[in-house]
Parts: C-alpha cells; structure tokens; sequence
C-alpha cells in the first residue's frame, strides 16, 4: 500500500510477440496468445491501468503527456520496446507487411487468404505466380519462423483448400543481407535452419537485400526482381521514441542510454528497461544486451526491487544479465537452441 503503480499502454491488452508468427499462418487464434491487463491485475489494489500513447516526456514537471490525458509521477519506467525500422524506403513502409502487433498478424493472415482466393479465380498463369509468391525480408528468428510455417501451411492446409492456387511456379523466399540465417545464433543452429527451410522449398537468397517494392515487384540489390503480392518486412527494428528526453540520453537506433541500475542518463527519476534500453556497465555485455524477452524481465524484476530500495534509502543492485540461450522454431516440428 506504500506504492501507487499506474500502467500505460495503448492496447488494453497484453500479448506474446514470439508466437505471433503462429497467428500470421492461422496455425493459433490471436485469443491464445493476449490476455485483458485489466484481468490481469485486477487483484492488485494498487495498480491502475490507464489506456493511452505517449506524446511527450515532461522531464522537469515530472508528468507525461498521452494522447488521453496528463498523468504525474515520482518515478517513470519506459518500457516500450520497439518498432519495425524500413530503413527509409517509403515505398516498403507502405506496402510491405510487418510482424510487430497482434493487428499485423490478423492482417497478414487475412491477406494471405485473399491472395490465395484471387489466385483461385484467376485463368492468367502470371498473375497467380504473383499473388502465390511470398517475399519475407530478413532471415533471423522471425523471418525464419514465418517461412517455416507458410511453407507447413502451403504443403498442409493451402495444397487442400486451395489446390488450383498452387499449380505452377509460386514461391516462398527468404531474403537476408548477412551470410547466413540466424545471425546471432551457433552456425550448427544456422545449418540446421537453412537445410530445414531448403527442405520444404523455401528459396533462400542470402548476401542480398531488398531495395525497393514497386508495383507488386519485389527489387532485390542484385539487380533481381520479384513478382510478389506480398512482401513480409521482418528485418530489423528500433526503439520507439520516447519524446521529451535529453537528446543526450538517446544513442543510435534510438535506444536510450542507462546507468548500470536502467536509470536513463542525464536524469533523476526515469528508468528505462527492455529492447528500448542500452546498457554498457554488464561486463559480459559491453555492447549491450541482446533485445531479447529474457533480458527485459530480468531487468523489469531487478528494477521493482531497486525502486523499493531506493525509496527505503538502501543501496541498489547492478543488473547483470543471466543468459539461459536462446531458441528458434523452423517449422511445425523443428527448432534450433543454443
């Protein structure tokens, strides 16, 4: 009761971004992975939840300003993870689709079936290769996993209710810059992943990049292009902004600079924590945490300790990051772990 905890969102809900791939390929109904936060601590009498975006960062009159409202706090904690980054190709920002958000996901599903559907009606040969193709961007644990699944899916569910839309020559690719799939990840793990996908006829193109999406054609670095109604942008994110922070206290790709106890550098009362975070001072980790769930709920556990701590004037605890590896799923019953 010594505590008053309001949370902030813009969705009333919480959800589970690693399986939203599954909802994307209709493998799992959104329901299965998101859950009412209202439900959720609806037993905690000292937390309140307030539905809203944030718009701007008071730092001196200590009070954020939401799209719903101004809300005042002795202690501010930033969690908010990231956004897709499109590089500042405009044409993709616009027509590619991203795998971030519940909402991404039922987009992209019922995408996928449209396209399927037009296929089915469609007599010209091109035009079918072109709503079949699938382009995903980006070959590390997202793209990865939703070329496994829409493969699964071509050869399980499409190959059954829609037979005709698969005849001749569409395609799944997997495109990647770097040389190989799951870069973070052990090469045993990057084998088993690209000869998995090469299995179930993925075509995986790496040391390329996709430049452009213009007019349903997919424009690839070397000089290739792809018919495609559907390209699926999972190759890389940043921070979202925090407004209102010293300029300071921002570093490249937008993550904001803490101190060894997720404080934001250049203020007092402002902690920042997860993917939106940058931290130096973990010895193991001298060029930041990997933007992984792990590293955010250890913060998030640490920093609710510390924050009691500091209000009962005892010293805090450093973060130091326990790294318990990391996982992959390829397909329906393939996964890599490190």
């Amino acid at each position: 009761n010594d505590y008053q905890v309001v949370m902030v969102d813009k969705n009333n809900y919480h959800f589970f971004p690693p399986l939203l791939y599954q909802v994307s390929t209709a493998f799992i109904e959104a329901s299965n992975i998101s859950y009412p936060f209202r439900r959720m601590f609806q037993n905690k009498a000292n937390l309140s939840f307030y539905m809203g975006s944030l718009l701007n960062i008071n730092v001196a009159e200590n009070t954020i300003e939401t799209d719903n409202g101004t809300l005042s706090y002795d202690y501010l904690v930033l969690g908010m993870g990231t956004e897709t980054n499109f590089f500042g190709m405009e044409n993709v920002k616009r027509c590619a689709l991203p795998m971030k958000t519940i909402d991404d996901a039922l987009y992209l599903r019922n995408h996928i079936l449209l396209m399927l559907e037009e296929a089915v009606r469609s007599a010209d040969p091109r035009i079918r290769e072109k709503l079949g193709n699938i382009v995903i961007a980006g070959g590390g644990p997202t793209g990865v996993e939703i070329a496994g699944m829409l493969a699964e899916m071509g050869s399980n569910i499409v190959a059954k209710d829609y037979p005709t839309a698969r005849r001749g020559t569409s395609k799944i690719y997997l495109v990647d810059a770097g040389a190989e799939l799951l870069g973070p990840m052990s090469k045993k793990s990057q084998e088993e992943a690209y000869k998995v996908l090469d299995r179930l006829g993925v075509q995986i193109l790496l040391n390329t990049m996709v430049k452009d999406y213009v007019d349903d054609q997919v424009v690839l670095s070397s000089g290739e292009r792809i018919n495609s109604a559907t390209l699926i942008w999972s190759t890389g994110v940043i921070a979202r902004e925090a407004p209102g922070l010293p300029a300071q206290s921002v570093g490249r790709g937008r993550r904001i600079l803490v101190d060894e106890f997720n404080k934001v550098l250049g203020t007092d009362n402002i902690y920042a924590i997860g993917d939106q975070s940058f931290q130096t001072s973990d010895p193991k980790f001298p060029n930041g945490h990997p933007q992984l769930a792990q590293v955010a709920i250890q913060q998030g556990k640490l920093l609710a300790d510390n924050l009691v701590r500091v209000v009962e004037g005892k010293s805090l605890k450093p973060f130091r990051y326990n790294d318990k590896g990391s996982m992959a799923i390829i397909a329906k019953y393939k996964a890599v772990v490190d």
